[in-house]
């Protein structure tokens, strides 16, 4: 197989490595030690669950949701994402990188009883292209966002051809919203490859998958439980029932201090201190995530405010970027673009994101700003690795004023924020972004024009010189793809929508089990939990 060069390797070996190894804890909730036709692990983490349909779901609880119900054509090992391995298939890249070649490898089963085939890979790739969902960039040209050819080409093989050199390829295929259905069950459910979809109710009451757990039950607002895969072809899973379930972070940490739940993923750096005793372990890594800030640049959802030059350059120098990593906690970092410091391509530092509050006041000057309230919106029911984002919003409110802009803060349920954020409809905002693969082109979507940006009304005719960096880091080869992407940075903070603020320290406690591998794409995988 062809595997991605090193120059494209996304991740330390630090963080690649780090695996919690932890005993002497009840398995069950509430104490004793259940046998192994019963076992219950119980995971707290704070939700920003919208659906369990793989080719619509694109938030960080639903690819812990898909990567335990669905298989991918392939899959990352553990914590380490620089090479591709084989889950449902082999591949190979054409020399020119421009196709990757799937190969179906081994016997594999989905929960109905019917058999995986290279037919079903292609109708879940085409029904992600159809419906034109969050996840539908993933099987698109970066530039153009022309759809990836897909075609069978025999009972056992596939190929994907973009219209141009693309070696992330093999790094996009293993993110869970490229799970792989069971076409002829979903079909007969309202499945189809157009925008004529209509099975997303059936999977988020049944799920269509070959890995290791099925659907039990399902909320997205409180709890999803797991059972078994009778039919999965891999190790079973030390658990024969899985709950996951929705807990804001200080109900986590009483949650793994009373044995009601083994692991628990949103929790800060305050919550986390002095908790590790006994059983209870706590593993720390740097968070993939970005937390962010967006202006919308709209010129019909900025009030005339928030889409002038100056007036996001005041914004950008007002905001008081160590007082954001004092409330993230210790082992928080600043990145200096948007894409977070473990990728490559990413930027250390941007003094276009600095402090320097008399340079906002004259950038402040220079924008006309007359006085205008702006209304920052921020997720109340999600955080950023365990940080609250009230706390954030507060910060960066108090900074803003203190440069003598008047801002009005609205907290909305995460799924609230979400449905507007995407419509383009919000002034302005807090919000985290994390990878969908380990690799600098995923952060292209944050460009005029693209996904992320008009979401923040930076549409393609604006910025061009964003444009024209962005397209640069595309053709970029070799080498010289670190500083094309670091580049494309540096002109997005000069003139752009969005404001890298911090990349939180990310923490994983576990109470008696093993197993809790953190994970770039998935966070965690719950089959492998012991």
């Amino acid at each position: 197989m062809n595997h991605l060069p090193a120059r494209l390797v996304a991740l330390t070996a630090s963080a690649a490595a780090l695996t919690l190894i932890v005993s002497g804890c009840s398995s069950g909730t509430g104490g004793g030690t259940p046998t192994s036709s019963n076992k219950t692990l119980v995971v707290d983490n704070t939700f920003d669950l919208k659906t369990a349909d793989p080719a619509r779901a694109f938030e960080l609880t639903g690819s812990i949701v898909d990567k335990a119900i669905y298989q991918t054509a392939l899959t990352f090992e553990g914590s380490d994402v620089t090479k591709p391995v084989p889950q449902l298939t082999t591949y190979t890249m054409s020399s020119d990188n421009t196709t990757i070649t799937l190969t179906l490898t081994g016997t594999h089963t989905f929960s109905s009883g019917n058999p995986v085939t290279i037919d079903d890979i292609v109708w879940s790739y085409k029904r992600v292209q159809g419906i034109a969902g969050n996840p539908s960039f993933l099987l698109s040209n970066l530039s153009t966002g022309k759809p990836f050819a897909i075609a069978k080409t025999s009972d056992t093989t596939m190929t994907i051809t973009d219209t141009a050199p693309n070696p992330a390829l093999p790094y996009i295929l293993p993110n869970p919203s490229l799970g792989v259905l069971d076409s002829k069950t979903l079909e007969k459910n309202g499945g189809t490859t157009d925008k004529n979809d209509a099975a997303e109710k059936y999977l988020n009451e049944t799920s269509a998958g070959s890995g290791p757990y099925a659907l039990s039950s399902y909320n997205a607002t409180s709890k999803v439980v797991f059972k078994l895969n009778p039919k999965y072809s891999g190790t079973k899973p030390a658990y024969s029932r899985v709950v996951l379930q929705n807990v804001t972070g200080s109900s986590q940490k009483t949650d793994v201090q009373g044995n009601q739940a083994q692991v628990a993923l949103n929790l800060n750096s305050q919550q986390v201190n002095g908790l590790a005793s006994g059983s209870i372990k706590v593993a720390k890594t740097t968070s993939a995530d970005v937390g962010y800030l967006w202006l919308n640049q709209d010129p019909g959802i900025s009030g005339g405010v928030t889409d002038q030059p100056d007036f996001v350059k005041a914004v950008r120098h007002a905001i008081d970027y160590t007082a954001i990593q004092t409330i993230a906690g210790t082992g928080s970092t600043q990145p200096g673009g948007m894409v977070p410091s473990q990728f490559l391509g990413s930027l250390a530092s941007d003094d276009t994101n600095s402090t320097d509050l008399a340079a906002a006041k004259t950038d402040l000057s220079a924008a006309k700003y007359n006085g205008q309230s702006i209304t920052l919106s921020y997720p109340t029911d999600a955080t950023l690795d365990g940080v609250s984002f009230a706390d954030m919003a507060q910060s960066v409110q108090s900074n803003l004023q203190a440069a003598g802009i008047k801002v009005k803060l609205n907290g909305l349920p995460i799924a609230t924020l979400l449905d507007s954020y995407r419509a383009g409809k919000l002034q302005a905002g807090l919000m985290y972004w994390g990878p969908d693969f380990p690799d600098p082109s995923d952060y292209l979507t944050f460009s005029p024009g693209e996904g992320l940006g008009l979401r923040a009304g930076w549409s393609a005719s604006m910025s061009p010189e964003v444009t024209t960096a962005k397209e640069a880091a595309i053709a970029a080869e070799g080498d010289a793809r670190a500083a094309a992407y670091q580049a494309w940075q540096k002109a997005a903070n000069a003139d752009g929508a969005f404001v890298p603020l911090v990349q939180a320290a990310k923490y994983a406690v576990t109470n008696g089990v093993t197993g809790v591998i953190p994970n770039a794409i998935w966070t965690v995988d719950l089959a492998r939990v012991k």
